[in-house]
């Protein structure tokens, strides 16, 4: 019998190509993970990973293992599923792909309701990138999971949520703030132009986020170079940064508006047209979402639609 143990071991280690990074994922010591894979082998009779390839890579074994392995989850899943359609909500599981930052501006205001809702679902937030998101729910760990367009995982199909515009955030009491007559941090939200920002010293996103793609295209657009202090991989932890009074930066106006700070930011609409970060909820094709996935889209489309 397959332990779901080992299994999680060896799609982790598959996943990450190295054994110290996917015991960091899965919240083992690196010793522990090499030991219970060798012992895995040990029983199977034969390597699954060429440990002579950095990254490592799978053996022809190793792929037959993750790929029934895969099937036997997503069979388990698809059983799961059913038991709990069947109990109308009154138990059963949620896993819900998100990023740290819409945990904990959005999710605060949706979970609470769907809690309440439905007391017996128990409910699993899964934090990733937007690449590992899709990638969550492609491979059936999420049953769902808040991300970007484009998909780019053919497995997955998705509900359209919002287009999320894009805001700059100046700290309260800012010049800009007083130049505007703006005396409240919430909306309608005036409109500047980013080359008003020239002299401002920026906050921004790692390099590989979305909203570090848009801040460049804007500096492109109004031939400005401004100068960047500081680079966040969240825009959560910008936001509460400029709020309390250290420089200036992008976020989306859905945080602007879901952000429960002691004081926010003061935010303004930008002139300069942006692409749209056009929020979606993914889930995979080949499973049929449950009772409780549809429950929880619904909500989540009331309360901020």
């Amino acid at each position: 019998m397959i332990d779901e143990r080992e299994v999680a071991y060896v799609l982790q280690v598959a996943e990450e190509g190295t054994f110290s990074q996917a015991a960091k994922k899965l919240y083992v010591t690196q010793p522990s993970l090499s030991q219970g894979i060798k012992r895995i082998e040990q029983e199977l009779g034969t390597e699954l990973f060429d440990r002579r390839t950095n990254p490592l890579t799978l053996t022809y074994a190793g792929s037959l293992y993750v790929d029934r392995a895969k099937k036997i989850l997503q069979v388990k899943q698809d059983l799961l599923r059913q038991i709990e359609d069947m109990s109308d909500l009154k138990c059963g599981q949620l896993r819900i792909g998100t990023s740290y930052s819409r945990t904990a501006y959005l999710l605060t205001q949706i979970l609470p309701e769907f809690k309440r809702r439905f007391p017996g679902i128990d409910i699993t937030l899964i934090e990733g990138t937007v690449g590992e998101l899709q990638d969550y729910a492609a491979e059936g760990l999420t049953d769902l999971a808040f991300v970007y367009l484009p998909i780019r995982r053919e497995e997955l199909l998705y509900e359209p949520l919002l287009d999320e515009k894009i805001l700059a955030a100046v700290p309260p009491g800012h010049w800009i703030s007083r130049k505007h007559g703006k005396t409240s941090q919430t909306g309608p939200f005036p409109a500047i132009s980013f080359a008003d920002l020239v002299d401002e010293e920026f906050i921004v996103m790692k390099h590989n986020r979305k909203m570090r793609s848009i801040f460049s295209q804007l500096c492109e657009k109004t031939g400005m170079n401004p100068k960047v202090i500081l680079e966040s991989g969240s825009l959560v932890s910008a936001q509460a940064l400029v709020a309390s009074g250290l420089g200036v930066t992008l976020v989306t106006d859905i945080l602007a508006l879901y952000s429960r700070l002691a004081q926010n930011p003061f935010y303004f609409s930008l002139k300069e047209k942006t692409e749209p970060r056009r929020l979606v909820i993914a889930y995979a094709k080949e499973v049929p979402p449950s009772k409780a996935v549809h429950e929880f889209i619904k909500l989540t489309k009331e309360m901020i639609l």
